[in-house]
């Protein structure tokens, strides 16, 4: 089923191309379908880049973050083109789990034009996350 998916996302992406090609109209870069992993010096330029980040601090010690991160995976699938999903390794970025006050992971933040506008502490379930996520689009 997953390859079925990702197959149907080629074929979409790649139809894209050629219908741009064709009118002469540039095809629009496409947000990432999978979170992408940011640290202290992309950390800005990411939230610029794209309209609205759900960045996911985190650990790899961390159990209830290595519980959310398939959730985190599949949400980043399925609102590709709407929301980019990030994810910053707390003990790789001191710095800036200092500069979000990070106390617990894990912590997810909402950006929306580069700006906090929600978070969420703690696991999650999937449903939880997308009633928040949606009140952004």
């Amino acid at each position: 089923m997953i390859e079925d998916e990702e197959l149907e996302r080629i074929k979409r992406k790649k139809i894209k191309e050629l219908l741009s090609r064709a009118s002469g109209v540039p095809v629009k870069k496409e947000f990432p379908d999978k979170p992408i992993q940011i640290d202290e010096k992309s950390f800005d330029e990411v939230l610029k880049k794209y309209p609205l980040v759900l960045v996911d601090f985190w650990a790899a010690w961390c159990g209830p973050c290595l519980m959310i991160e398939p959730i985190i995976e599949q949400l980043a699938r399925e609102y590709s083109g709407k929301v980019v999903f990030a994810k910053v390794d707390v003990d790789k970025n001191r710095r800036l789990a200092a500069r979000f006050w990070i106390m617990s992971i894990p912590t997810l933040m909402i950006f929306k034009n580069g700006k906090l506008v929600d978070m969420i502490i703690g696991t999650q379930p999937k449903p939880v996350i997308e009633r928040i996520l949606r009140k952004y689009f």
